[in-house]
């Protein structure tokens, strides 16, 4: 299995170097055009906004036309993006505009152009068993936790060297390398399909009508709504909490990096292939929910290490687990839109919780900066819990093992057109 997914390994992990050399910079790059730290956040919202909407329907397009083009039309988007920033007020002067229009072009263009991570998903389930998968997108999160250990140092190397043109342009010289190697050694794994059609938000949207989807697609909303808002809020509180300088908190990041390599790529497979992908998430869900139960009470190295310790646990089993058990739920003609609209939901929640957690962290102090993602996680828990009643093997007549079929009627909300 490792010899075929080898290619899009690498691929994944040279992308993500680039991608974490240059996102911690982004706020400061923002701020250097004299923006305020509210443009910093519409920014972030603007290019989750964008992935929001164009995740999904990209996917579809890689369930009809493969997932090959569909990389390379988001890694186009992503080498023009960087270099965009990297050259952003000397277009802005050549088109008289500001340059933090500039800027927003950019993130614009990356953001409709694809995201990489549900056609790399997509394109992993194409040529695994499903009983492999959560092996395999856990590989695919080693290779993501690799490139932020490597990416954000070798960013901030070349801005206390060069400043913010280098590393942008670092970063689209790594896209380049990535859509080369697409080309010219990544082989398609899914043929063209002339026989489906095109679909619309209305159609993405109706995959929360389907039961046996909904009720995962709802837990990974709550899943995303928990991590992305203590991402927000994580380096805030280490400051306020820990008295972190911004040097020591890329320096925690790198190593919490380096518990969730191991993690993805050790720990995962082996605990899949024990437990099944629906007891390893609720394991991680547990594992999470007591890491951000700790949150009030780290003061030292050793709470702190226990946090980071549960957190890459929690975070390594819940993300495969959940991924998997998405993935396994679709059918093989709709991989694409359906992890798709699985990494739109993880957009949308970048747009959502990060003023939460931010608000409730600077209303009450640093000790309640995860509540939000506290509550959160309980609630995918107990969704998980009850998923796993429904899901149980139930023994027939004839002495074999089948599904629960007890998914009517689907309590969860669900979406209208």
């Amino acid at each position: 299995m490792i010899r075929r997914l080898l290619p899009i390994l690498g691929v994944t992990f040279i992308d993500i170097v680039g991608f974490s050399m240059l996102l911690p910079m982004l706020p400061y790059f923002v701020t250097h055009f004299g923006a305020s730290a509210i443009v910093v956040g519409l920014l972030l919202a603007t290019f989750s906004f964008c992935q929001l909407v164009s995740a999904p329907l990209w996917g579809n397009v890689s369930d009809r036309i493969g997932r090959k083009t569909v990389l390379i039309v988001s890694q186009i988007g992503a080498t023009i993006g960087w270099a965009l920033l990297a050259f952003a007020p000397n277009v802005a002067s050549l088109l008289a505009v500001a340059p933090i229009g500039v800027v927003f072009a950019a993130r614009i263009l990356e953001g409709v152009s694809g995201g990489n991570i549900s056609i790399t998903q997509a394109y992993v389930a194409d040529l695994v068993q499903p009983k492999e998968r959560a092996r395999a997108f856990g590989l695919i999160g080693a290779m993501f936790a690799a490139g932020m250990v490597f990416g954000p140092f070798g960013g901030g190397l070349l801005y206390s060297h060069y400043g913010f043109a280098v590393p942008f342009l670092a970063a689209a010289g790594l896209q380049l390398v990535t859509l080369l190697v697409t080309i010219f050694m990544l082989p398609e794994s899914r043929a063209k399909r002339s026989d489906d059609a095109a679909v619309g938000l209305g159609d993405i949207l109706a995959t929360f009508r389907k039961p046996s989807l909904a009720r995962l697609l709802w837990q990974k909303l709550a899943i995303s709504l928990a991590l992305y808002g203590w991402f927000a809020v994580i380096a805030l509180y280490l400051q306020r909490q820990l008295g972190f300088s911004l040097t020591q908190t890329d320096y925690l990041f790198s190593m919490f990096a380096v518990f969730n390599v191991f993690m993805n790529a050790v720990v995962v497979g082996r605990i899949s292939a024990q437990l099944g992908d629906r007891a390893m998430s609720n394991v991680g869900l547990t594992s999470l929910a007591m890491a951000f139960s700790l949150v009030p009470f780290v003061h030292g190295i050793a709470l702190l290490t226990a946090y980071m310790l549960l957190s890459a646990f929690g975070m390594a089993l819940t993300n495969t687990g959940i991924t998997a058990l998405i993935s396994n739920a679709a059918s093989d003609r709709e991989q694409g839109t359906v992890l798709g609209t699985s990494s739109s939901l993880d957009s949308l929640s970048g747009i959502l919780a990060p003023p939460v957690s931010t608000a409730v962290l600077g209303a009450f102090g640093p000790q309640f900066a995860g509540v939000e993602s506290l509550s959160f996680t309980l609630v995918a828990l107990i969704a998980g819990l009850r998923n796993a009643r429904i899901e149980r093997p139930k023994r027939q007549d004839d002495g074999t093992l089948a599904l629960s079929r007890e998914i009517e009627p689907v309590e969860w909300p669900t979406m209208q057109n």
